[in-house]
């Protein structure tokens, strides 16, 4: 409870309500105005805690970044270290992945980094990887925008490469063992709460980036 009233008090936390959404979200469009600039804006989807929306924040001063998840006790901790840190080109919007077409206009945003997402075993179409999905990030991605995939789960990983196969998506690379591979770059830069304890048990992580069809 300390942690959901300490969201209400972070200036740069949203939470918007279902029908807020629906009736027109404030920032939707607008959110240059917000961080007070016109420079990219990248999401990580299902941030948990916020550990790449932090780290890449503090890395790329000249890029803007929002973590989305709907669990407040989790993106508490990625508004409160942004916070403590001075950050001012991050945000956090806490809400549901599926009214993200509510939260940003077309062609607002610039990249999607989505880390160890809930591999969804019985439902395929409510996974971040799903054509539902994909279709709606293509509404508001820039063309040449890069979606990022970050995952310890084996189905979910072939899944995703198969629905890049399928809708004719433009697969860039992919690993199914990013730290026995020859990669040294952002993916490596952080490891979220649960990388961690997947790399703990020998679990090894997978990793891809794709552009959407029509964006290349």
């Amino acid at each position: 409870m300390a942690r959901f009233a300490e969201n209400e008090t972070f200036p740069h936390l949203f939470q918007p309500d279902f029908n807020e959404l629906q009736s027109g979200f404030a920032l939707k469009g607008k959110w240059g105005e917000f961080f007070g600039n016109n420079h990219p804006i990248i999401l990580e989807l299902g941030c948990g805690k916020g550990e790449y929306t932090v780290a890449l924040s503090s890395r790329y001063q000249h890029n803007n970044y929002i973590g989305v998840d709907i669990k407040g006790a989790r993106i508490w901790r990625g508004a409160l270290t942004s916070f403590q840190n001075g950050q001012k080109n991050v945000a956090f919007l806490r809400m549901r992945i599926d009214s993200i077409l509510n939260a940003f206009a077309p062609e607002e945003v610039s990249g999607i980094w989505i880390t160890f997402p809930d591999p969804q075993p019985a439902k395929a179409r409510k996974r971040l990887t799903s054509p539902m999905f994909l279709n709606r990030y293509a509404e508001i991605l820039k063309p040449g925008s890069t979606i990022h995939l970050k995952t310890d789960n084996l189905p979910f990983f072939e899944y995703t490469l198969e629905t890049i196969a399928a809708e004719g998506h433009h697969l860039l690379m992919h690993t199914f063992d990013l730290y026995n591979s020859n990669l040294n770059e952002d993916v490596m830069l952080t490891q979220t709460f649960y990388e961690k304890m997947f790399l703990a048990q020998g679990v090894p992580i997978k990793y891809l980036r794709f552009i959407l069809k029509n964006h290349k």
